[in-house]
């Protein structure tokens, strides 16, 4: 069985082949907090993120664990009903959990306490890497009188009046939206739209820092992060896991959101005097997208502040893992039987939310690999290598969670034989819908009128170009950022395909002063309804395939050209 550094080793039976420490210590970045209230329960907390209650018996146990004594010492300090055989178990449980060391390893003290070893770069798996900017305690304890101050039922009227009242002014402005979205834009209204949006994020993060800073909480970390690949901000609030009251912790959690809602209806009210209609679409742009973040913030079925909000109202630590964990062994009875299968959560909605969680992030990529498969493809080699990345790591998510299905399956004492019955039929199900599935392919593209009112239709170099046959159906669409505008029809009128340059704004929704071009493939056009721009995108009807390979020729046949 694997181990951390550090951590004891146990066999198969899980008792413990390294012997315990004798005169055992806590780890040098373990604290314990007394409970806030009588009824609250005590808090061990390890490092930056991990917090564990515990009773006030362990609790009493943890603190004296200074290194000094031996087990028969703890009993007889603890008093009854300690004894040392309970002694050494809570020891060895602890120990496993990697809370106490032996003393050998002494870490630097200042003036009598022990120092909590500060990490800068924190990797969490799967795919968010953090970086440590700076650490609020110390400023945020300063300003906490200005926080009281500030927070009162004023300041909460003016939030909710711009959060509630900034929805109106952007329906009202929806015509001046639909072209905002539907239409190519300069690239500095999107600098500006993406500049802005950092910049809310940033106050997204200091909203849950300032509320936790008012309920008597420390937030230990604030920075940046790549977040699945995307860059974005954090502020380190588990240390809210110590409030003793349910409705603070959800505070806390919603904090950001608020803040966003705010920002958005600011940012629609402002938009009804804008002037230029640049300045217009951009400001537009920013309360749309910052409205979509706070309520997508809000989905408590991935790790973002609705679930936190939802762990924190139920009282459930882990809620999602433990769901989820219900979730695979409901599947593993149900396809491959065994009888000693056990509940993390004992409530009956426990299941439909575990397999919602484990579903969710799946939907969450492939649905935004859908929205931008024709922007990614214009991008070129870059493009095509985030598809390609994207599609690899949705496999390795599959098989990575049908792995742990597996191992609930063994767990439970399921027959191997049914196990791989199992295991094959579920293959070939798969494998079925792939092949005789069939769904209709559209080839994404661009078009581009000439001078002369010529107009052809143009791929980037690594297209499926083995999919373009003469008479082949073609839309042209006007490109926006979300939107696709009908704005002409033709057919293909010859497969023979010439090498040129085409603009690059015929691939991406932007309006260049000065165009760029990229090395493109061309066919000649037959034009049924001639298109209102000069270049826009381009759908190529393709005909009927099979599901497997439509998924090859989208996502793999242009990393292989």
């Amino acid at each position: 069985m694997k181990t951390s550094p550090g951590q004891p080793r146990e066999d198969s039976a899980g008792t413990l082949t390294d012997p315990l420490p004798e005169h055992p210590r806590l780890a040098h970045d373990v604290e314990v907090h007394p409970p806030e209230r009588p009824e609250a329960p005590w808090v061990l907390r390890q490092g930056e993120r991990r917090y564990i209650r515990v009773g006030a018996d362990m609790a009493k146990l943890l603190r004296a664990l200074d290194g000094t004594r031996d087990h028969a010492a703890l009993a007889e300090t603890l008093g009854p009903p300690w004894s040392v055989a309970d002694v050494r178990a809570v020891v060895g449980q602890v120990h496993r959990m990697g809370l106490v060391d032996d003393g050998a390893a002494d870490p630097p003290r200042q003036s009598g306490v022990r120092r909590r070893r500060l990490s800068w770069i924190k990797i969490i798996p799967p795919l968010t890497v953090q970086f440590t900017v700076l650490r609020p305690e110390r400023f945020m304890t300063l300003i906490r009188p200005l926080i009281m101050a500030l927070a009162n039922r004023f300041s909460a009227a003016v939030a909710l009046a711009l959060g509630v009242g900034g929805l109106p002014a952007l329906a009202a402005q929806s015509a001046d939206l639909d072209r905002a979205l539907g239409q190519p834009l300069p690239l500095g209204v999107y600098a500006a739209v993406l500049l802005a949006s950092f910049a809310t994020t940033a106050l997204h993060e200091i909203g849950h820092g300032v509320t936790l800073t008012y309920h008597g909480g420390r937030p230990s970390r604030m920075g940046v992060m790549l977040f699945y690949l995307a860059p974005a901000f954090f502020c380190e609030v588990t240390d809210g896991w110590r409030l003793p009251n349910r409705a603070q912790r959800v505070q806390v959690a919603l904090a950001g959101a608020a803040v966003q809602a705010m920002m958005a209806g600011l940012a629609a009210i402002v938009a009804l005097f804008a002037g230029t209609p640049d300045v217009h679409h951009a400001v537009l742009m920013f309360a749309l997208s910052t409205y979509i973040g706070a309520a997508f913030n809000l989905l408590p079925l991935v790790k973002f502040d609705g679930y936190i909000a939802l762990m924190s109202h139920l009282d459930i630590p882990y809620l999602r893992d433990k769901a989820m964990a219900d979730a695979r062994r409901f599947l593993a009875r149900v396809l491959f039987g065994g009888g000693r299968y056990t509940r993390e959560i004992d409530r009956p909605w426990s299941v439909p939310y575990g397999l919602a969680c484990l579903v969710f992030p799946l939907y969450l990529v492939a649905t935004a690999m859908s929205l931008w498969l024709d922007t990614l493809h214009g991008l070129g080699i870059f493009g095509i290598a985030l598809l390609v990345a994207a599609s690899l790591y949705l496999l390795y998510r599959l098989g990575a969670g049908f792995r742990k299905l597996m191992a609930e399956a063994r767990a439970a004492g399921a027959h191997p034989v049914r196990l791989w019955a199992a295991t094959t039929s579920v293959l070939l199900a798969i494998a079925a819908v792939l092949t005789f599935a069939e769904v209709p392919y559209t080839v994404p593209g661009a078009y581009v009128r000439s001078d002369d009112g010529r107009v052809e239709l143009v791929l980037p170099l690594k297209a499926d170009h083995a999919a373009i046959a003469p008479d082949a159906e073609v839309r042209l669409l006007r490109r926006g950022l979300l939107l696709r505008t009908p704005t002409g029809s033709a057919v293909v009128a010859g497969a023979q395909a010439v090498e040129t340059t085409a603009p690059v704004s015929a691939f991406l929704p932007l309006r260049l002063e000065h165009p760029l071009t990229m090395p493109v493939k061309s066919y000649p056009l037959r034009v049924r309804q001639a298109p209102e721009t000069a270049v826009g995108a381009a759908e190529i009807e393709a005909g009927r395939v099979a599901l497997g390979t439509l998924l090859y020729r989208t996502f793999f046949v242009p990393a292989l050209q």
